[in-house]
């Protein structure tokens, strides 16, 4: 009886493990698969159809957006000097008025080049005389000339005023056999004693050779405005 009692004593103390869960399969996270989803597609339609207000283009940067400086409202207008103000005018006056029409219209060509058309030459006194008939009485009253200085620009005003002597020339182009690149620093030469007429913004360099129509020729003769700045401050 004690046996049967122990025993019984014993097996109600015993722990009896719990077999292995069966548990179901992980469900996956679908409100995560569809919000991906969502944010893919209006990325890439924000891409393709690039947003236009200004919030949005804080936002969302697009090469349809404007900057930021296109958004801030526009300077005051400068007040113009009396010699910008008459000069304006004669420009304004220059470029309205007809075209002067001629039946025999030429090309003036201000350097060496044979053909049609008319040539006038800036040479050196150094230089032998020409003897080709396209250049008889076509030689200028020539200066010395240094590059990068305002002579360059004298040469090519006085060209430009020979050729505008001719009433049949209605283009003006200006050839030089020989080029120097003014480099990186070009725009190093800008001077704030050129300020108000000539803003840093509008300073430029390039080749000098170019070619242009009657009516900028005559405006580049006649200006003395623009000329007397570089002359006096771009050294």
């Amino acid at each position: 009886m004690k046996t049967s009692q122990a025993w019984r004593v014993g097996m109600a103390d015993m722990q009896i493990l719990p077999g292995p869960r069966h548990r179901p399969p992980l469900r996956r996270p679908m409100w995560i698969i569809i919000l991906v989803l969502l944010v893919t597609l209006f990325l890439i339609c924000a891409y393709m159809y690039p947003p236009q207000s200004s919030a949005a283009c804080y936002v969302f940067s697009s090469r349809g957006c404007m900057s930021i400086t296109d958004w801030l409202p526009p300077a005051p207008a400068r007040e113009f000097t009396d010699e910008e103000l008459a000069s304006h005018v004669v420009i304004k006056d220059i470029l309205n008025s007809p075209p002067i029409l001629s039946h025999k219209s030429k090309i003036a060509f201000m350097f060496l080049t044979p053909g049609k058309f008319s040539v006038y030459v800036h040479a050196s006194k150094e230089k032998p005389v020409h003897v080709s008939r396209y250049f008889v009485n076509r030689d200028i009253r020539s200066d010395q000339v240094i590059w990068g200085k305002i002579s360059m620009v004298d040469a090519e005003r006085r060209l430009l005023a020979y050729a505008l002597q001719d009433p049949d020339n209605q283009h003006f182009v200006l050839l030089s056999d020989s080029f120097q690149d003014p480099g990186p620093h070009g725009n190093g030469r800008y001077s704030e004693h050129m300020l108000p007429e000539i803003e840093k913004k509008d300073f430029r360099k390039g080749a000098q050779w170019f070619s242009m129509k009657r009516q900028h020729a005559v405006i580049v003769v006649a200006d003395n405005l623009y000329y007397s700045k570089f002359r006096d401050y771009c050294k």
